[in-house]
This record gives structure tokens, C-alpha cells and sequence, in this order.
């Protein structure tokens, strides 16, 4: 994978920057959707906003509306299904027991609900 970086920035890598210049780097940044080593939650709105057109604000509102579905959906116990991306659910673990590391003494794990992403053949053929 390649990434394209223009910078008008003493920093040349957005990935290991100080906070200020990050923020002064990403202003003067154009982005692809490819070649990040690592994508935080603002690079991913900074994408968005690029590759759509929208403002940073209105792509921001995108993004957490994006999460804030697909969370509540997964708390409401349903699936959220995105053909050629993957499927989101929520994988049901029993209790059990455990060993406390410290004192190597028996102990119980509670039941819990875990979220779980499944890759889809469009995800899967994209990053092979």
C-alpha cells in the first residue's frame, strides 16, 4: 500500500508528530483512502470529508451518526449487515471459570455479550 502526503509542514510523517504539528499537518493534508499505517477516528472523518465533499463538521456528524446506529443496534441485541463490507453482531459468552493470576485461586467469569465483526467478500478481496 502507497499513501500520498502533501504537506505544507515541518513534520513529514502525521503518524508520529506532536499533537500541534499534527494539527497543522493535517490542515494542509490531502488524503486517500488507502496507505494509512494507522487511522484514528479523525483521520477517518478527514477521509470522509475529502473523498465526499462534505465538511469536516458535516462529515464528522456522519461518522458518529454511522457508529452511534450501528451501537445501538448491536445494544438492541440485532445485526447490522453491510453486503460487501461485513456483519456486525453480538457473540453471547457463557460463564466460566477462571484462575485469579495472583493467587492462582478458582474464580467465576461472569456471562457477558461481546460485539463481533465479520469481513465480508468485498472487504476480504479489497485488502488481499
Amino acid at each position: 500500500m502507497s499513501a500520498r502526503f502533501a504537506f505544507d509542514s515541518p513534520c513529514k510523517n502525521v503518524s508520529i508528530c506532536l499533537p500541534s504539528q499534527r494539527r497543522r499537518a493535517e490542515q494542509h493534508t490531502t488524503f486517500e483512502l488507502q496507505g494509512f499505517s494507522k487511522m484514528n477516528k479523525n483521520d477517518l472523518i478527514s477521509a470522509v470529508a475529502n473523498a465526499s465533499g462534505l465538511s469536516k463538521s458535516d462529515a464528522s456528524s456522519a461518522v458518529e451518526g454511522v457508529f452511534d446506529t450501528i451501537t445501538s443496534a448491536l445494544s438492541g441485541g440485532d445485526e447490522v449487515r453491510l453486503v460487501g463490507f461485513g456483519t456486525f453482531s453480538v457473540a453471547k459468552r457463557k460463564a466460566s471459570t477462571g484462575r485469579n493470576p495472583r493467587t492462582g485461586e478458582p474464580m467465576t467469569i461472569k456471562a457477558s455479550n461481546q460485539p463481533k465483526f465479520k469481513a465480508g467478500k468485498g472487504l476480504k478481496d479489497a485488502v488481499n
